[in-house]
């Protein structure tokens, strides 16, 4: 298994031959060219769209593994998200919190190991295969009963949260597999929260601020400790004075306001950014990290709301407005979403007023620095 880091790069970007510099640390035309071309600024210019893309490219990868070029994406990883069945804490290595720079480190090492060696082999045995893995013992096994083959094939999913169960046909690896391996054994990525603080605050600090030393006392951070472990979704939702309450008619959102999706108790659930405001084209970028998405896209994307250029005044909520992002099952066989696209899931739970939008007081002064044209 060969294994080699070439680029940070999203799945917008198109992969470009490199070619291999014979010397250690020489760039190649092939390299500089691909840098060039995912540069964010070609696209988004020098404003805040542009930093706050270069921050979520930070959660990207490209990796040459078992022979195939890969774009790997940070994974979602929650603490506790699956442990109702067991009888033990499921933590997740940085919390889901952690910097992606240390959490690719991380990657990097597992995707190293005989373990995950002896998972690709089976991956491309050319045998159909149910594929066990065990959350709480970070462990994996196989079942060829052809029963319990047969059942994954007729939908007839026997999984636990704790042990997803997954059908392989032997045909060798794909992205999916690689996520599965690293959501469960690895135990590593970044929720959602964690990961719109990484956002935020290399975006603020792109702009000239601290925002982990801004918010330390607003988070109640304890001395000594990591203000993004205190940044969850829960402050974004609360009544703190570092809030602004946004109106979410799409003519008033701005690139950095965060997105809040209800629960069936009425507390903000889930959290996203909102990356770019095309008011002309009528589209609305954001971005977050999730496992309820389609296979290919679970962990950190990119996500899409298309609404009439013409009336800006309406509202995130209003039936007229198109979400894109469609909601699956982080595992197929595993119970379904209970909303079929983030619209859906955003307008849900009117008797507490449904999703919202927020934006940081301390992010003012940073985006408002970022926007400003440079000086000649």
């Amino acid at each position: 298994m060969r294994i080699v880091v070439t680029c940070f790069l999203t799945l917008l970007v198109l992969l470009q031959p490199v070619a291999q510099s014979h010397e250690a640390g020489q760039e190649t035309d092939g390299a500089l060219g691909l840098k060039t071309f995912s540069d964010p600024a070609s696209r988004w210019g020098s404003g805040v769209e542009a930093v706050i893309e270069e921050a979520y490219r930070a959660c990207f990868r490209t990796y040459i593994i078992d022979g195939k070029v890969m774009t790997l994406r940070l994974p979602f990883a929650q603490n506790d998200e699956r442990a109702e069945l067991t009888e033990s804490v499921l933590k997740v290595e940085g919390g889901g919190k952690a910097d992606p720079e240390r959490l690719w480190d991380d990657i990097e090492r597992i995707i190293q190991t005989p373990d995950f060696k002896a998972y690709l082999s089976v991956l491309s045995d050319g045998n159909d295969a149910v594929i066990i893995f065990d959350i709480t013992f970070r462990s994996w096994s196989i079942s060829r009963d052809i029963f319990d083959i047969a059942r994954m094939k007729a939908g007839a999913y026997r999984g636990l949260p704790h042990k997803p169960y997954v059908l392989t046909q032997g045909k060798g690896l794909r992205q999916s597999d690689i996520y599965n391996y690293l959501y469960c054994i690895g135990r590593v990525g970044i929720d959602c929260s964690g990961f719109v603080w990484h956002i935020l605050s290399t975006t603020a600090m792109a702009g000239g601020f601290d925002l982990g030393a801004t918010l330390r006392q607003a988070l109640k951070v304890p001395r000594g400790a990591n203000p993004s472990l205190y940044a969850g979704t829960s402050f974004f939702d609360s009544r703190s004075s570092e809030l602004i309450q946004v109106q979410d008619r799409v003519g008033d959102l701005l690139p950095g306001d965060i997105l809040l999706f209800r629960g069936d108790r009425g507390e903000a659930v889930h959290s996203a950014i909102i990356q770019s405001v095309d008011l002309a084209s009528g589209l609305i970028r954001y971005l977050q990290s999730t496992d309820e998405a389609p296979p290919e896209e679970r962990g950190v994307h990119e996500s899409f709301i298309r609404f009439d250029p013409a009336k800006p005044e309406l509202s995130l909520k209003d039936a007229s407005i198109h979400w894109s992002q469609r909601r699956f099952p982080p595992f197929a066989g595993e119970k379904a979403s209970a909303f079929s696209n983030d619209g859906e899931r955003y307008r849900a739970f009117p008797e507490f007023g449904g999703g919202k939008a927020v934006r940081l007081k301390a992010m003012l002064a940073p985006l408002q620095r970022l926007a400003a044209p440079a000086l000649p």
